[in-house]
């Protein structure tokens, strides 16, 4: 695991199982952004399930923390049955008050060190439909279609990919990365 990373007043750390309320709560205010009537009811208990994630031994469970205050969150481990090279990022979320200020590309660059240590050569999430501003985000990253997952009708989902890039090509990556404009 990474130790912990402090860019500027931002410090990305890995989250704390006391910390799974306040988690569960940025990931509604985030979600409640990009579904036009409103998130969708469902009987999973998010603080529960945020619990989990970060109690799970093959997971990892990343915040940003800017003043005291949890402002993104990002959650991968390699998906059921895929490749041990592949990872998947099941949650990623910016405080939508903090949106713009740099909070995801530092955060995405978090989980790209830690995927690069792990051995990780490629990863994987999946997006909702309406959520554009996500995928401009990850588009600006580098995160293209999934050729393996293409969208089916009725899909509310789009499926992206990242190609991993090795230590000797991270540092020009994280170079580009850093100069645009990030959540």
């Amino acid at each position: 695991m990474i130790s912990d990373r402090v860019t500027g007043a931002l410090m990305i750390r890995t989250a704390l199982p006391a910390e799974a309320e306040i988690i569960a709560d940025l990931h509604f205010r985030a979600r409640s952004t990009y579904y036009p009537d409103g998130v969708p009811q469902s009987d999973v208990d998010w603080t529960e399930a945020w619990h989990g994630s970060i109690a799970r031994p093959d997971g990892h469970v990343l915040c940003a923390v800017a003043q005291g205050r949890i402002t993104g969150i990002a959650s991968f481990r390699t998906a059921e049955g895929a490749p041990a090279d592949t990872v998947k990022l099941f949650q990623f979320h910016v405080d939508p008050d903090r949106w713009r200020a740099g909070i995801g590309r530092e955060l995405h660059a978090a989980c790209v060190e830690e995927w690069q240590a792990d051995g990780k050569r490629t990863a994987t999430l999946d997006v909702h439909v309406d959520n554009l501003r996500a995928q401009a985000f990850y588009a600006r990253l580098g995160w293209v279609p999934d050729p393996a997952n293409p969208p089916e009708e009725g899909d509310h989902h789009l499926y992206l990919r990242y190609a991993v890039p090795g230590r000797a090509d991270a540092r020009g990556s994280a170079a580009r990365s850093a100069g645009t404009a990030g959540e």
